[in-house]
């Protein structure tokens, strides 16, 4: 999942948006904050010592433009997944956004993923 951190000056949906660019070479549109992660689950601690938890903003993208581009520096792969096809082997600190997410919007939620929006059940037709 693309992230960093803010700069000077950025706000947090600011941050996003630059992040998904620089890692992905995608322009958001339409994103909402989904939530805000604080927990033990953030630990980290630098190969130099310093440990931190880290709090994080994650948000949706439900419209972009553009294709897949892979920063080499930025990103080791690009792919699109399906909710049930996510890797196990992910980054740790993307884990609790993922799983929540799942809770909510992923097979027997409060919504499904139709691979480019978030779409609501109540407004897709299912019932």
């Amino acid at each position: 999942m693309p992230g960093g951190s803010l700069e000077p000056g950025e706000s947090m949906e600011e941050v996003a948006r630059r992040e998904l660019f620089e890692e992905t070479g995608l322009l958001a549109g339409n994103i909402a904050l989904f939530n805000v992660f604080s927990d033990k689950e953030l630990y980290y601690q630098y190969p130099h010592g310093d440990e931190v938890y880290n709090v994080v903003a994650a948000y949706i993208c439900h419209e972009y433009k553009g294709n897949l581009i892979k920063n080499e520096s930025e990103v080791r792969d690009l792919k699109f997944f399906n909710t049930h096809e996510i890797p196990k082997e992910i980054n740790p600190p993307d884990k609790p956004i993922i799983d929540i997410y799942l809770k909510m919007f992923g097979e027997g939620g409060l919504g499904k993923h139709d691979g480019t929006k978030l779409v609501d059940v109540a407004d897709s037709g299912e019932k």
